[in-house]
């Protein structure tokens, strides 16, 4: 990319750049809990990449508070809206074949873990209590 060539951008950063003019305007103390509440919910989505929840829901909101106050999480943002994108153009893409191999491939997973389940005999409390 050249210094002519405009910037790839998500439909999103015209929205975030509007915002982050008015989070300018905000007190330090504002700005600081911001912050840390970014941090802090950046950080639970990472958390969620191991445990079960949204991940990929939670660390994009985490990374557009950061945004506000970092040029690394607004690039980073920035990045994971455009891989967003295009993976939602390429299932919008997908031919009707893939969509079923995809939903048979869920199915088989899921089918495979309760029957590991049930062949090691491993407690889950809503499937097997007690």
């Amino acid at each position: 990319m050249t210094e002519t060539e405009p910037r790839e951008q998500s439909r999103w950063a015209d929205k975030l750049a509007e915002r982050r003019e008015r989070y300018q305007d905000r007190g330090k103390l504002y700005r600081l809990v911001f912050v840390i509440a970014g941090v802090l919910v950046t950080l639970a989505g990472l958390a969620m990449l191991l445990l079960p929840g949204p991940a990929f829901v939670v660390i994009p909101i985490g990374l557009a508070m950061l945004a506000m106050e970092f040029a690394w999480a607004e690039a980073a943002l920035e990045k994971a809206l455009m891989q967003a994108e295009k993976a939602q153009a390429a299932a919008k893409e997908a031919d009707t074949k893939q969509k079923v191999l995809t939903v048979v491939a869920g199915l088989l997973l899921a089918a495979a873990a309760v029957g590991a389940v049930f062949y090691w005999d491993i407690t889950v409390p809503i499937l097997n209590p007690g």
